[in-house]
């Protein structure tokens, strides 16, 4: 298991936990990062991700990312 901020461009991984404070957990949940979900890193520009999650295309900033743990 790794913070999402850590995998590669263009790789797809499988989210396993979303950690953080409930506000910060519901509202990456909201935005489609919930266990068991895909996700792939399409960029990452300055530390920030743009990842695709369910069928759109999200910006994660890096502290955010490090909350979400893939496999």
């Amino acid at each position: 298991m790794l913070p999402l901020s850590l995998t590669q461009v263009g790789k797809e991984a499988v989210i396993h936990r979303v950690s953080g404070n409930p506000e910060t957990k519901k509202h990456l949940e909201d935005l489609g990062f919930v266990a068991g979900g895909r996700v792939t890193v399409v960029s990452e520009m300055g530390g920030n991700l743009i990842v695709a999650v369910k069928a759109s295309r999200v910006a994660v900033s890096r502290e955010m990312a490090q909350k979400i743990l893939v496999m």
